[in-house]
């Protein structure tokens, strides 16, 4: 089953004039994904891999009854296309973009809620329900379909884990990179309470890295509220201090958001953590198990 997406989900491709919008559209039909048209401003009447472009998302909705959108803009355009998905009815907004002001996100954030849409990203690879559809730039042959839900802060990440949760068999019900950045549309605790009432998650592996608060809130949420097992990875546990790493979420101040506290935080909630991605489903084998 899984959550967010399905084989019935409708997408719009915001961008998919350019490059990248051009490429992972390809991929996402090759896989099966319902992709059902495009959205370029001033390029309406176009068509990409056969598919119809259209001027605005409230036309694309309009035509062909999307219901999420994938957006490949650049940084200085995505709040306004994200906005736009958001007002054009589109019920699930998937931002790729990275790079967009964190200021500009604090608004956007509360302005998808408020519409009572959800945003994933932005700086992420997307999502991913197995056999069904992909929404973004996960690969899709490095996953099978099966009953662990996964939610990453990183892609790359994303991928080494879910290589190895499918190689011992673990397959999956949804995997979801949530974005590496300061402020992002759905974070651990949305999706954690998601995968909780999916009936065919059986359990959920949580990547996270240094940097920010969300892994720890996560740790209370789990242990308050979640009775599937979880286990977790954290990167960056060998960051050396004061440089800079890749995500801009990434950020250590004031003592908080050490790998040591988010690993502290998780295992007093019952969650084992494990120090390298190929552990993670021999801990979920144990986790299930008990």
């Amino acid at each position: 089953m899984g959550i967010l997406i399905d084989e019935s989900t409708k997408v719009l491709v915001q961008g998919i004039t350019g490059r990248d919008g051009s490429f992972h559209a390809a991929s996402m039909l090759e896989y099966g994904t319902k992709v059902v048209g495009g959205v370029t401003p001033g390029k309406g009447g176009q068509e990409v891999h056969g598919l119809p472009v259209f001027d605005s998302v409230a036309e694309g909705v309009k035509e062909t009854g999307a219901d999420c959108s994938l957006i490949f803009v650049p940084a200085r355009f995505a709040t306004a296309a994200l906005r736009e998905a958001a007002d054009g009815g589109i019920g699930l907004v998937v931002c790729i973009t990275e790079g967009i002001p964190v200021l500009e996100m604090l608004g956007n954030y509360h302005y998808v809620r408020e519409i009572g849409a959800r945003l994933i990203g932005p700086n992420c690879p997307g999502l991913i329900n197995p056999g069904k559809s992909k929404v973004g730039i996960m690969p899709g042959n490095i996953h099978k379909p099966g009953d662990i839900g996964v939610i990453s802060r990183s892609g790359t990440l994303t991928y080494e884990v879910v290589y190895n949760l499918t190689l011992k068999g673990f397959g999956q019900s949804t995997c979801i990179g949530i974005g590496g950045d300061p402020v992002i549309g759905s974070g651990y605790i949305d999706l954690l309470e998601m995968f909780e009432k999916d009936p065919e998650t059986g359990g959920v592996v949580i990547i996270g890295e240094i940097g920010g608060e969300d892994e720890e809130q996560a740790a209370e949420y789990i242990k308050s509220s979640i009775n599937k097992p979880v286990v977790a990875f954290i990167s960056g546990r060998t960051a050396p201090p004061g440089k800079r790493m890749g995500h801009a979420g990434a950020i250590i101040s004031g003592g908080k958001g050490t790998a040591e506290a988010k690993v502290k935080a998780f295992e007093q909630a019952g969650v084992p953590v494990a120090d390298r991605p190929d552990q993670i489903p021999e801990l979920m084998k144990e986790k299930l198990g008990s």
